[in-house]
């Protein structure tokens, strides 16, 4: 990851994810997954190990004076020595200091340690909130546990993910998104629902979705599904339609889906979106055309990247290596 975030100039992203499926663990050594507890704690260890790493160089630590012989400076190599319950790994990292500082750390969680792991960790958070109230509640959540861990609500951008089906008119819009869920083959939307709620094959698709029988993997979208469906009063059939749309589509004209965007933000729900196209390419270029315009048109969206790197483009603060920051706070005390 250190090695991509050189050769992209500053681009790489990590995208933490624990994995919970049993075919990932008979990839790694494993007949079953960890339960999902020690999923999570050894996730926490391993972002710690991983962070550690990438600052095993002060941003100046090589000199590169071939006059005088020093290549670089010692004092400014940190040895991890990390010891823990899962890893131990002593370091250093054999990659110098990067463009942004580290790749930025992106994670999913919704669950309650998940959402400790961003609080404590994450640049970026990718939300699955289908409602502003919804996505309102866990913004204000997530943002408030991050003072202990030092850390200002302004470190970590929130961005749900955002389904669009844009058209000239509604009426083009709508006939696009209907003309999509038509497309729909009811083994893909038993499908859909697999991994979150077993085999509902031998079920009737027109008839309710049954609770859960053992405990999900995923816990924190199985929740989000089954309070929609009890809420909503769903069917299999309606359940994964909606599932294939997303969570939070907004269908309409560019005006209309800037709208929403707008509304969202506005609301204190959302620092952006997660764009999820429908399909490719062309869902893509709809958005790029028709809303993205519409956007820099009322001054809510740039025109011209703002730096370099995803870090600056992304408005998030410079990283500043844990040992020079650790130095600093000694000699403020001082």
């Amino acid at each position: 990851m250190a090695t991509l975030d050189l050769i992209s100039g500053g681009r790489a992203g990590w995208n933490i994810v624990t994995s919970w499926s049993e075919a990932e663990a008979r990839n790694f050594n494993r007949e079953e997954h960890l339960d999902y507890d020690t999923r999570y704690e050894r996730a926490a260890e391993f972002v710690e190990v991983v962070t550690g790493l990438w600052d095993s160089w002060e941003p100046d630590a090589f000199p590169y004076d071939k006059a005088g012989g020093l290549f670089y400076d010692e004092s400014r190599m940190h040895v991890l020595n990390h010891v823990g319950k899962h890893f131990q790994v002593r370091g250093p990292l054999n990659v110098a200091s990067m463009p942004q500082g580290r790749p930025i750390l992106v994670q999913a969680g919704a669950s309650e340690p998940g959402r400790e792991i961003a609080a404590a960790t994450a640049d970026v958070v990718y939300a699955a909130q289908d409602s502003i109230p919804n996505a309102k509640a866990y913004y204000d959540d997530v943002k408030s546990r991050m003072a202990k861990y030092g850390r200002s609500p302004d470190d970590l951008k929130i961005m749900p993910g955002l389904r669009t089906v844009v058209g000239r008119t509604r009426a083009e819009a709508q006939a696009k998104f209907d003309e999509l869920q038509s497309l729909l083959d009811p083994l893909v939307g038993l499908a859909r629902v697999y991994n979150a709620l077993g085999d509902l094959s031998g079920h009737d698709v027109d008839g309710p979705v049954p609770e859960p029988v053992k405990p999900p993997q995923v816990r924190s979208i199985v929740d989000q599904m089954m309070q929609r469906v009890r809420r909503d009063k769903l069917t299999i059939r309606q359940l994964y339609t909606q599932m294939t749309a997303g969570g939070f589509c907004l269908i309409g004209t560019a005006a209309d889906i800037a709208d929403g965007m707008e509304e969202w933000f506005d609301a204190g729900a959302c620092d952006g979106f997660n764009i999820l196209p429908t399909h490719l390419p062309e869902a893509c270029e709809d958005f790029v055309e028709h809303v993205t315009p519409e956007l820099q048109r009322r001054g809510v969206f740039r025109t011209a990247y703002e730096g370099a790197t995803l870090r600056e483009n992304l408005g998030l603060k410079p990283h500043v290596n844990r040992y020079v920051a650790a130095r600093k706070r000694s000699q403020a005390a001082d």
